[in-house]
């Protein structure tokens, strides 16, 4: 059973349409593989020289929804979109998503493509297709354009349970961003557990004597003196 993906973004390449938002489905490669390719790091580096130097690479920052095969919203910073015409005309359109593994390595998975033509070319090839499909979007001479797409903002869907969120209750969600906005004291928000001033309430944390097991300090506001003896 086929298992689809779809995505919602801006056309800015697109006079027409810049402001307004399309859905593309692209067909899941589960449907074709028991795992997501991993599409190695090389290719990324290749296409952003591509994305420099070339005039028929563009990149935009215009995705705004992702929805897997379940009905599910993804958090769309994770997801770059692939929309590519070659010389003979032949569509391509590829859904990634990034893995984190660990804070110095990221993957991007091959999750879906479009359209059927080249469901069927992965189905009869698999990773051969793949191999040579990949190769092609980095050759400059053989692609007519191509358009890189990442995310913009957060994801629609995000947005929209916000809003809703604020419809119900106003007072709490703008009590929540006043704290949001304003960090506690010394910018932090969880409790500390440095000493204070008995005096002026003061956090106290410069020792400014120490000789022979015995421990000063002052308060930096009022001058208030403790030794160990005093706390």
């Amino acid at each position: 059973m086929f298992e689809f993906f779809k995505i919602y973004t801006y056309t800015p390449w697109d006079g027409l349409n810049s402001n307004e938002l399309v859905h593309v489905n692209l067909m899941s490669l589960k449907s074709i593989f028991k795992n997501y390719p991993v599409i190695e790091q090389e290719f990324f580096d290749d296409l952003s020289s591509n994305l420099t130097e070339q005039k028929h690479y563009f990149w935009f920052e215009t995705i705004r929804r992702v929805i897997g095969p379940r009905n599910e919203d993804y958090d769309i910073k994770d997801w770059k979109f692939i929309w590519a015409y070659d010389n003979k005309n032949r569509v391509y359109q590829f859904l990634l998503q990034s893995v984190v593994l660990n804070q110095r390595v990221t993957q991007s998975a091959l999750v879906a493509l479009a359209p059927p033509e080249l469901v069927k070319l992965f189905s009869d090839y698999k990773k051969t297709a793949i191999h040579k499909t990949f190769s092609l979007l980095n050759n400059s001479s053989g692609i007519k354009f191509l358009i890189f797409l990442t995310p913009k903002g957060k994801s629609i869907a995000e947005e929209s349970k916000y809003l809703k969120m604020y419809e119900a209750k106003p007072n709490q969600l703008e009590y929540l961003q006043s704290l949001a906005n304003k960090p506690n004291i010394k910018g932090q928000w969880f409790p500390s557990f440095e000493m204070r001033c008995p005096k002026c309430n003061e956090f106290i944390a410069e020792v400014v004597n120490y000789r022979m097991g015995l421990i000063k300090i002052k308060c930096p506001r009022c001058g208030y003196e403790m030794t160990k003896n005093d706390y």
